[in-house]
């Protein structure tokens, strides 16, 4: 089973030498890599956010395999989306849907395999050319998610760091953070949430999104991952690079918010 581009020539080039350079040029910022449990990392088109998502793809290693989690963006679909197997195509080539990862998350009761879910969705998608790139050789497991209970975040994640711990993969949660809010205001918003993201705090994080009503598109991958890298062992987390649509743009009235996050 293949799923072709959905968001090639919109989101980020569809012309794969071109989009290879390109993010090649993004993951050069990074400095010398080094293993990581998690990741954070924006979706927008790679005009506003590539060069933040690139600074953190730049200084990890990424293994041979790779859990990606996104938001569910069109609504179809199952709540949690699992693409069954096959591969995702890029410009720059295929990524195959690694087996045993798939297989492992499947065996949750939460998990449905389903491609309806994905077959629009651009936020796992525009993450693959970073992992192409970083890691020709990389395979993944792709999970697609709706709004779910904190409860069901944490049945999840526990099942994703028993994937991972069994595969040694990373999980990278696709997230862009506040939307279409004044400057100023993205900045405050999204400072309160990535202060529970580098705390660790997944159930803070959860917490503090639903009260103030930020609108944090990622908020359940990235709730699911801290689960699961805290059941990992994780210990620290690193904000990599904070912006927002504005600083391309140059109107502050109405921003996007974009953060990259180190999970170890």
């Amino acid at each position: 089973m293949e799923r072709d581009p959905a968001v090639a020539g919109r989101f980020y080039g569809a012309d794969g030498a071109a989009l290879g350079r390109e993010v090649a040029g993004y993951l050069a910022a990074g400095v010398a890599r080094t293993p990581a449990l998690g990741l954070v990392a924006p979706h927008a088109g790679y005009v506003y956010s590539g060069a933040i998502a690139g600074a953190a793809y730049g200084r990890v290693e990424i293994p041979g395999k790779v859990i990606v989690l996104c938001p569910n963006h069109t609504g179809a679909g199952a709540e949690v989306a699992l693409w069954p197997g096959g591969a995702w195509r890029t410009p720059l080539g295929r990524v195959p849907v690694d087996e045993a990862l798939t297989a492992a998350i499947a065996a949750s009761p939460l998990v449905a395999l389903d491609v309806e879910a994905h077959r629009s969705e651009h936020a796992l998608e525009v993450q693959l050319p970073f992992l192409q790139v970083a890691r020709p050789d990389v395979s993944i497991a792709a999970l697609c998610l709706g709004h779910l209970r904190f409860r069901d975040c944490e049945a999840l994640g526990r099942v994703l760091a028993a994937a991972a711990a069994e595969e040694g993969a990373l999980l990278v949660a696709s997230s862009d953070m506040s939307h279409y809010v004044p400057a100023a205001v993205a900045r405050a918003l999204d400072a309160r949430a990535l202060e529970r993201i580098l705390a660790l705090d997944a159930e803070g994080l959860y917490e503090v999104v639903h009260r103030e009503r930020i609108t944090m598109c990622g908020i359940i991958p990235v709730t699911a991952m801290l689960v699961a890298a805290r059941l990992r062992g994780a210990t620290r987390a690193e904000l990599v690079r904070h912006g927002h649509s504005g600083d391309v743009t140059g109107d502050d009235r109405a921003v996007v918010g974009y953060a990259s996050v180190i999970v170890s």
